[in-house]
């Protein structure tokens, strides 16, 4: 399982707020996540996902495309992939991990 933090840009809005299209690619997410193929976590920089790879790049280019949908031009996506084979390890148990050292 991998953990995925991205953040997709959309470039040349009409205000500096990006909160609906943050929006839109939240309900896109919540329906992978119904599915049963992802969890996420919106986060006030970007948001975390987690899954199977495959199915992370599926979901990247899904979220990627949502501004484009809105009428955007021009969209830059940052994605930053932890993909750990050792072990299963989900956001939580990352997280878990850090405090039990504090």
């Amino acid at each position: 399982m991998a953990i995925v933090d991205v953040t997709v840009i959309p470039i040349g809005t009409d205000s500096p707020s990006v909160s609906k299209y943050v929006a839109e690619i939240q309900k896109i997410l919540e329906s992978y996540k119904e599915k049963g193929t992802i969890n996420f976590q919106l986060t006030p920089m970007s948001t975390l996902i987690e899954g199977e790879l495959p199915s992370l790049f599926e979901v990247i280019q899904a979220i990627h495309e949502a501004p484009f949908n809105q009428g955007i031009q021009r969209v830059a996506t940052n994605i930053r992939i932890d993909d750990r084979r050792d072990k299963k390890v989900k956001m939580n148990d990352k997280l878990e991990s850090v405090r039990s050292k504090m």
